[in-house]
């Protein structure tokens, strides 16, 4: 977009026109006089109209001076996924696993009961799938908690 900014007559400025983006940028201090470029505003450099008619340009867009700027959207990838395993072993009790699953995995009493049942008769049982970081620290969680009530029930986690 090209907007026209047309001064006072009599201040010694020509009429010119800039791009939006430039217009944007001017600050509140500018004013409708021409700006001493040593006085902190930057004026953009530009052509009188009488230059821009023997060049040939009358201000077409494309033209020399004009600018597009494109705004490209980053490319995000998802991250890799992780489930994280309840192993089976014979001194864990079942409740200290239902316990655990309610407790670091949020699942409810029914689903829990239900995963724990698998894990007994499988060897092994999803507790739920998450990114690298939030599994990495729900099997320690678990791992830390079933040495702390002194069970060797192990948790680990593998990329699904």
């Amino acid at each position: 977009m090209m907007v026209r900014v047309a001064n006072r007559r009599g201040h010694g400025c020509n009429s010119s026109t800039i791009s939006f983006a430039s217009a944007m940028t001017m600050t509140s201090k500018a004013t409708p006089e021409c700006a001493d470029p040593l006085a902190g505003a930057v004026a953009p450099a530009r052509m009188a109209d009488d230059d821009r008619k023997r060049k040939g340009d009358a201000g077409t867009p494309g033209g020399p001076g004009t600018a597009v700027i494109t705004k490209t959207k980053p490319q995000v990838k998802r991250p890799s996924m992780y489930r994280v395993l309840i192993l089976n072993d014979d001194y864990t009790p079942m409740e200290f696993v239902v316990h655990v699953l309610e407790r670091f995995f949020g699942k409810d009493h029914e689903a829990a009961t239900r995963i724990m049942l698998h894990v007994h008769h499988h060897g092994i049982g999803e507790c739920g799938i998450y990114t690298y970081e939030v599994a990495e620290t729900k099997v320690t969680q678990v791992m830390d908690f079933a040495r702390k009530h002194q069970h060797p029930l192990q948790c680990v986690m593998e990329k699904k």
